[in-house]
């Protein structure tokens, strides 16, 4: 293992402990906000469903017993209160047990798999009504909140864990608002709620990445929160740092990282779950701790939002976590190359030719489409470890934004079964994807050039998605082949459709999505519970 210096990386930690240093007076409004939110002071989330008319509805078991605990003052006050799916009503006074009641709709009873929108919608209805129910009691400063199961209490785990995630690491801690913890209410199934927590927290984990700013978040500092995650868990983690790099030819990687001072690194995370004899799954993520787009410089509104340009790193990060929390019976190396694309002086330029690790050369026509030229030297080098799959997630193309928005994650893959698993992962954990074409039209538009082999833009209009996949793809190992392209789901959450994330902040998305898949190759013949 290559050692290298740490010592300039920027902590979160050190700076709150420098600003709280010049701020440490408390305020009046302070005073009175800790003194509204006692230690003990509880809430709890149950559910209702629709009835077939408006204005009905149905308590769930975990609630009508509570509704019987109480002499039936919840169902009374329900009367009339037309709660749907995504709503939740709160009710307090109701004993000294819970400061506040959380009645969060859970939609018509009796639905399951949705063929048309590829989706569980049990299982969805619940994160949004354990999400949306725990959300509204956080924001009674509420710091203590039982959650029922729902008849299915990963679920429920998931979408209350996600929903009270906040970003505050950069605030001082008198300004910081309520962080509220769940637990489950009245359910033996522990060990569900359990693995539920355990994937909501890896979602959480990629966010408190891709959230960090990005003087803070380098690619050192990367490497340094992976190594004291990670390593607790068992991981094998280590740093390659330039000189490595150059010794083993990684010259594609290290030309998108001269336009900055900061400099790269390759983080390799291994999780040994399965046998020896194993072949391993390979996962590639893309490390740009930020994109300016080099000398094709971004817009500057928009610019800062791509301090989550490692989203696939993050992803990639909070998944090895998950795999080991869950002793999943697999094989899998994590590959991140971290570093960032700036205009500086030595920069490369449009038109720059450049030589991969396995002697090709790229025409490097748009600067803004570093991803692929610094992922590529990666995936040549994954051979080494002989793979049964390859799987690259990376923050690509704005296209797959403009045509999915926030819908779901783009995916291309060489193999019917592996595109029927993740498939089948996105249904169950409500983090959808769809299937994009890489046909051989667009691996023609990457590489018919006269002067070099390959290009990062490619002949003609359009198809950026597809080029970039069929770009992977030509530097991929020979196995399976899968890339999701995160763009549009992995970065800011900003539209409707999904109530337990905030907006405004980082998804983390599609961290248990890959989970969910890596768990159903390992486990094949095991299914999840199912609602009711």
């Amino acid at each position: 293992m290559r050692m290298f210096n740490f010592g300039n990386a920027r902590s979160p930690l050190i700076l709150h402990h420098f600003v709280h240093k010049f701020k440490s007076v408390r305020t009046y409004a302070d005073l009175i906000d800790a003194c509204s939110v006692r230690a003990n002071k509880k809430g709890l989330v149950i559910g209702a469903y629709e009835g077939c008319l408006d204005g009905d509805y149905k308590l769930t078991a975990a609630g009508s017993k509570f509704d019987s605990i109480v002499g039936g003052r919840v169902s009374e006050l329900l009367k009339g209160s037309n709660l749907r799916l995504g709503g939740a009503k709160l009710v307090t006074n109701l004993g000294e047990d819970y400061y506040a009641v959380a009645v969060a709709g859970l939609g018509p009873e009796a639905v399951s798999y949705n063929e048309t929108e590829c989706l569980e919608e049990c299982k969805e209805n619940i994160r949004i009504a354990a999400g949306v129910g725990a959300r509204i009691l956080q924001d009674q400063g509420i710091v203590e909140i039982d959650v029922e199961g729902f008849n299915n209490s990963e679920a429920a785990a998931e979408g209350s864990a996600l929903a009270v995630w906040r970003y505050q690491e950069m605030k001082n801690k008198f300004n910081r608002k309520t962080q509220s913890t769940v637990e489950l209410y009245d359910d033996d199934d522990t060990e569900s709620w359990s693995r539920g927590l355990v994937k909501a927290e890896a979602q959480n984990l990629a966010r408190l990445l891709e959230e960090c700013p990005a003087n803070i978040m380098t690619p050192s500092q990367f490497v340094k929160t992976a190594i004291e995650v990670l390593c607790p868990c068992g991981i094998h983690v280590e740093g390659r740092d330039m000189k490595w790099l150059h010794e083993k030819g990684l010259c594609a990687f290290l030309s998108m990282a001269r336009g900055s001072y900061e400099s790269p690194l390759l983080l390799e995370l291994n999780y040994c779950g399965g046998s020896q004899e194993d072949r391993p799954v390979i996962l590639v993520g893309k490390g740009v701790t930020f994109d300016s787009g080099g000398l094709c410089l971004k817009n500057c509104d928009e610019m800062a939002e791509f301090r989550a340009d490692m989203a696939g790193g993050a992803v990639i990060v909070g998944v090895m976590k998950a795999l080991a929390s869950l002793g999943i019976p697999l094989n899998v190396t994590g590959l991140i190359p971290l570093c960032e694309n700036m205009p500086g002086g030595m920069a490369p330029k449009p038109g720059d030719v450049v030589y991969a690790l396995n002697g090709n050369s790229i025409k490097i026509e748009n600067t803004d489409k570093e991803g692929q030229v610094m992922m590529a030297d990666v995936l040549h080098y994954a051979k080494n470890y002989k793979p049964c799959l390859v799987s690259t997630l990376a923050t690509i193309s704005r296209a797959t934004r403009t045509g999915l928005g926030s819908s779901a994650s783009g995916v291309f893959c060489t193999s019917e079964v592996v595109w029927r698993e993740i498939l089948r992962a996105g249904a169950a954990t409500g983090d959808r994807v769809w299937r994009l074409p890489l046909w051989r039209h667009f691996q023609k538009k990457i590489t018919g050039y006269q002067d070099v082999d390959i290009s990062n833009v490619g002949l003609g209009r359009g198809g950026d998605p597809c080029s970039a996949a069929a770009f992977f793809l030509e530097f991929s190992p020979d196995c399976d082949f899968l890339h999701l392209d995160i763009t549009g789901s992995g970065m800011c959450h900003s539209e409707i459709g999904v109530p337990y994330l905030r907006e405004g902040l980082m998804t983390g998305r599609p961290t248990r999505t890959v989970v969910e898949f890596l768990y159903q190759m390992a486990c094949p013949l095991d299914r999840n519970a199912e609602c009711g």
